[in-house]
């Protein structure tokens, strides 16, 4: 093992899962927590996702073998900025970011050159509408698939990888632009369908009590990423933009059609091509 001490900065909801992950699957090292908010980072060592709480988060990561950065993606892009000019070649540095264009672009200078650390992108397809190190899970990424953006080689990406893997994940790997892409359409849309559903139903009905006794199950799915953090999705919005604002458009479209059949053989044609999306998933 060439990973001997890893300094996770954000320690939240995936960082500390990360933490508790690397445990569960008998990590021998050291994890050392760090976050801005000390309650959480606390709360993640009393759950033993962390092993010692950084008092000094650059001093922690110069120290590391490897520094997972976990937050909002402005944060891990400010982290960059402050952590390259520390770290030495023999580190690696990777993320846990929900948009990978805008963070590899920033990566490009500060890492992987001359005298440089390395950097692997990275995003676990797993999460909660929950935040917090209280809602942290060893087995979140179970199941899931963590995807790596082709950056730059380094002797550690291989191990981190191996970690993952033992995480219960399948890893994957996607050039940046097809991941924005992509997730855009399965990941950022299906978030901003449930806030604008939820904040329409809150418009309308507020706290009615027969509309959450009607609602029943069908309700409770179709919103139940309308509790996701707005301090997580701000970034994810302005780092992927175009590509947020064109599944928002195709939606639109596709409802303005179905709208406009509600008594059309479309209709039917339409629930057809749901159902074969469906049964083929």
């Amino acid at each position: 093992m060439t990973i001997h001490r890893i300094t996770i900065l954000g320690t939240g909801l995936i960082g500390a899962s990360a933490g508790m992950a690397l445990r569960a699957a008998r990590f021998p090292g050291e994890i050392v927590g760090w976050d801005r908010h000390p309650s959480q980072v606390s709360l993640a060592m009393e759950r033993g996702a962390v092993d010692t709480i950084a008092g000094d988060a650059i001093a922690a990561a110069v120290s590391s073998d490897l520094v997972l950065l976990s937050g909002p993606v402005f944060a891990i892009q400010d982290w960059m900025e402050r952590l390259a000019p520390h770290l030495k070649p023999h580190q690696l540095v990777t993320d846990v970011g929900s948009v990978k264009v805008a963070i590899a672009a920033r990566a490009l200078p500060l890492f992987g050159g001359s005298g440089q650390a390395g950097f692997l992108p990275g995003h676990p397809m797993a999460g909660k509408e929950v935040s917090g190190a209280a809602n942290a899970d060893a087995q979140l990424f179970a199941n899931a698939v963590w995807l790596f953006t082709e950056f730059t080689g380094h002797p550690l990406v291989a191990e981190w990888r191996t970690w993952v893997e033992r995480f219960g994940c399948r890893t994957m790997d996607i050039l940046a632009a097809r991941h924005d892409e992509i997730c855009a359409w399965v990941s950022h849309l299906p978030q901003f369908l449930s806030t604008a559903l939820s904040a329409m139903l809150e418009d309308r009905f507020g706290d009615a009590p027969d509309l959450r006794a009607i609602g029943g199950r069908a309700l409770r799915e179709m919103t139940r990423l309308g509790a996701s953090p707005y301090s997580m999705w701000r970034d994810i919005a302005h780092a992927n933009e175009a590509e947020i604002a064109d599944a928002l458009l195709s939606m639109e479209q596709r409802l303005a059609y179905l709208r406009e059949n509600l008594k059309t053989p479309e209709l039917r044609d339409e629930f057809e091509r749901a159902n074969h999306f469906r049964t083929n998933r």
